[in-house]
């Protein structure tokens, strides 16, 4: 579906992703792990053209290195940012409004099932979203994301930041994706969440893969874990 082959990302003149080679299947979750300024975030930067990049990058089989981002998401990739860009001054029912994919006539969301799976939006729907706790506004830049109607998410570190009681709810949101086939590329640092829905983990170093394997094979790989996951 996904296939990221010897990608090298570029921040001017900064070097920061050294041939990064990966994958992400058909309704598979894969999470990429590893510490600050490894490189996970600018992966899906340069997945989704928002950052210089070379090497191949391919979406079910066409190249889309350097195409633009609004092309990469018409093709069916979706991207949530770890600053998430709400638009604080429309309400949350017009946020999700502008997430709808235009021109496509069925899809497998619609706005009640964002409020089914976040009761709280539905409460909230017509309050402006910059007043939003963080919480809220995590659950509606998901939510305004698969209104796009994606075939592939790509999630930069949902839970940073928020209380246990809200991380179990992303959770919940990961695992109603798994249930509808959609594919996922999760970046988090909170080990947990990422053992528990994941079916791959990646973990990266220095703008490298250093470590691909199962949720339990990373369990079992202490030598990984202390070297490029532990603080």
């Amino acid at each position: 579906m996904l296939k990221l082959d010897n990608v090298h990302a570029y921040y001017g003149k900064s070097h920061v992703l050294h041939g990064v080679s990966m994958s992400v299947g058909e309704g598979e979750i894969v999470s990429l792990l590893g510490r600050n300024g490894s490189g996970r975030s600018t992966t899906v930067k340069a997945i989704m053209g928002l950052v210089d990049a070379t090497g191949g990058i391919a979406w079910r089989g066409e190249q889309i290195t350097g195409r633009k981002a609004f092309e990469i998401a018409h093709r069916g990739i979706g991207y949530v940012p770890e600053n998430r860009d709400i638009f604080p001054k429309l309400t949350v029912h017009q946020n999700l409004l502008l997430g709808e994919k235009s021109g496509r006539k069925s899809t497998r969301w619609q706005i009640d099932d964002m409020y089914g799976l976040f009761p709280r939006l539905k409460e909230r729907q017509h309050t402006e979203a910059g007043v939003l706790s963080g919480g809220e506004q995590q659950m509606l830049t998901l939510c305004r994301t698969l209104m796009g109607d994606p075939d592939l998410i790509m999630i930069d570190e949902p839970t940073e930041g928020l209380a246990p009681k809200i991380v179990e709810l992303v959770a919940e949101y990961l695992r109603e994706l798994k249930r509808r086939g959609i594919s996922v590329l999760l970046v988090e640092q909170k080990l947990t969440i990422a053992l528990e829905v994941s079916e791959r983990c990646l973990v990266m170093g220095h703008g490298r893969i250093v470590f691909e394997g199962t949720p339990a094979g990373l369990k079992a790989d202490s030598y990984v874990r202390k070297e490029w996951l532990e603080v």
